[in-house]
C-alpha cells in the first residue's frame, strides 16, 4: 500500500494513536465548551506528505458542491465505500477507521463502543476555496444506513504554510451557537476530534481568504454508537440534518427534523 506493509501500518497506527492516549488536559484535550482534542503532527511526516501529494484537485474527480451562499460554500467527495478512496490516502483513512484509533479516542473522550462509517455518508475529503464558508451549526444526529447515532467527528488538516490572514480556522462556539469561544488553525498534519451533539456548535462563518490556487483541505470522518447521546446533549430527539444558525437553527429545507429510514 504505497510502500507500507501491514506491519508498518499497524506500527504507524500505534505510534500516532499514542498521542491521543497521552493527550494532556488543557493542552491537547479540552472539556469545554464540549469535549475536543487538538493533536499536532498526528501522522509521521511521510504519511502526511503522501496524503497531501495525492489529495485530488477539484477538477480531477467528481465532487459534490455545496453552494448555499449564506451557510455553506464548499466541495466534498461522494465516496460510497473504501474503494472510492484515492490510493495515496487509503493508509490514513484505514488508520483513522481502525480499532486502534477507535480505542484510543474512546479511552480519552469517554464514549464507549464507537464504530466508523464504512458508507462514508457525508465523510471524506473537503475543500473550501477562497470565499467559501461554513455557517455555525450542529451536525446531523442519525445514520440512515445503520440506525446508529453520530457521536464524534474527526477532521484532519492538510494545509502547509497556513497563515493567519488566510482564515479558515475551526470555530468552537458556546452551547447556543452565539459566541465563538475558540478558533483552531487548520494546520498541516493537525487532527481535531470533537464530541458531536445538539450543543456542539462549530463552523467557519467568515469567508476564507486562502490563496487562489491553494484551497483549504481536510479529511472528515464520523463515528457512531448504538447508544443514544446523553439527555443533556439532546435538544432535538428525532433524526435531524445539520441545523444552521443563519437559518434560525433549522436545516436547509427549513425543518427541525427530517424523514429517515
Amino acid at each position: 500500500m504505497f510502500g507500507f506493509t501491514q506491519t508498518q501500518l499497524k506500527e504507524i497506527s500505534e505510534y500516532s494513536c499514542q498521542k491521543i492516549l497521552m493527550a494532556t488536559e488543557g493542552v491537547e484535550y479540552f472539556t469545554e465548551p464540549y469535549k475536543h482534542l487538538v493533536i499536532d503532527n498526528f501522522f509521521p511526516k511521510e504519511i502526511a506528505l503522501m496524503c497531501l501529494k495525492h489529495f485530488p484537485q477539484v477538477n480531477q474527480m467528481d465532487w459534490e458542491e455545496a453552494c448555499d451562499e449564506d451557510i455553506e460554500i464548499k466541495f466534498r467527495t461522494k465516496w460510497q465505500s473504501e474503494f472510492d478512496i484515492p490510493e495515496g490516502l487509503i493508509a490514513a483513512i484505514r488508520i483513522m477507521n481502525s480499532s486502534i484509533f477507535l480505542r484510543s479516542v474512546s479511552s480519552t473522550i469517554g464514549i464507549e463502543k464507537i464504530i466508523p462509517d464504512p458508507y462514508f455518508l457525508g465523510g471524506g475529503l473537503n475543500v473550501t476555496k477562497r470565499g467559501g464558508l461554513l455557517d455555525v451549526h450542529v451536525d446531523g444526529n442519525y445514520h440512515d444506513a445503520t440506525g446508529l447515532n453520530r457521536r464524534l467527528n474527526a477532521i484532519y488538516y492538510l494545509n502547509p504554510g497556513w497563515q493567519e490572514n488566510w482564515g479558515g480556522e475551526f470555530g468552537i462556539y458556546n452551547s447556543t451557537g452565539t459566541v465563538c469561544l475558540k478558533k483552531v488553525a487548520p494546520l498541516f498534519n493537525r487532527l481535531v476530534i470533537f464530541d458531536s451533539h445538539d450543543k456542539s456548535f462549530h463552523g467557519l462563518p467568515d469567508p476564507v481568504n486562502f490563496p487562489i490556487n491553494e484551497p483549504r483541505r481536510s479529511i472528515i470522518l464520523y463515528y457512531y454508537t448504538k447508544e443514544n447521546r446523553p439527555n443533556e446533549q439532546i435538544t432535538v430527539s428525532e433524526p435531524h440534518s445539520a441545523l444552521w444558525k443563519k437559518r434560525n437553527f433549522l436545516d436547509k429545507r427549513g425543518n427541525k427534523t427530517r424523514e429517515f429510514s
